[in-house]
């Protein structure tokens, strides 16, 4: 089969303005209760989008650690590509992508550090492994495997069993100003409906065409 031939017939759901919440964050929280009601894989995985110092996008998975009216949370390292990009353009473009339900979720906003209180009791939530990966890897650094190892070992061993965050691994929020929820419909007439935020802080909602 051709590539080109490949595709998916939507038509489970619709969404209309009459029946999404007044916010977004109001909207995701049931879309996202949903997403675990029919036990969608990893739900909480989203893309996250950034802008390198060449004006390049770039993108990668990311898992979503937390959500509220601030924003949408993630956990990384500071010194990564993306941390890097991050603290040069602070701005971020999230998607969720959550095929058995036929939905899409896109939010774009500004970027800020979590605070020092917030990162560590997320560090100290994750299992030990995990936090002394932390440690070990200078994400997006080049690095052989057997080096890695020898670093995971080495520190296994110096850190014990409860390490402290390092200084470079912490969390992000994006505070958006534009959500975006799409609901696959049949013929591709999908349904968009988008939430604006407007400088006296409301939201404003439109439909897109699909």
């Amino acid at each position: 089969m051709s590539v080109a031939d490949i595709r998916q017939k939507y038509g489970k759901f619709e969404l209309l303005e009459s029946d999404v919440a007044d916010t977004p964050i109001e909207q995701f929280t049931r879309w996202f209760a949903q997403a675990l009601e029919a036990q969608v894989p990893e739900p909480n995985a989203m893309t996250v989008a950034t802008l390198g110092p060449d004006q390049h996008p770039s993108a990668r998975i990311v898992l979503l650690k937390g959500f509220d009216e601030r924003g949408f949370v993630f956990y990384t390292n500071y010194e990564s590509r993306k941390g890097r990009e991050l603290a040069q353009h602070p701005r971020a473009s999230l998607l969720f992508f959550w095929q058995p339900l036929e939905r899409q979720v896109r939010v774009e906003g500004r970027i800020e550090k979590t605070s020092a209180e917030e990162s560590d009791e997320y560090f100290h939530s994750r299992p030990l492994d995990s936090r002394i990966g932390a440690w070990v890897s200078p994400q997006s650094q080049p690095i052989s495997r057997q080096e890695l190892e020898a670093r995971k070992q080495a520190l296994t061993e110096s850190l014990g069993e409860s390490p402290d965050r390092p200084p470079h691994w912490g969390g992000y929020r994006v505070v958006p100003h534009y959500v975006e929820f799409w609901q696959g419909r049949p013929s591709r007439l999908h349904d968009r409906l988008a939430y604006r935020l407007q400088d006296d802080s409301q939201w404003t909602l439109q439909r897109l065409a699909p």
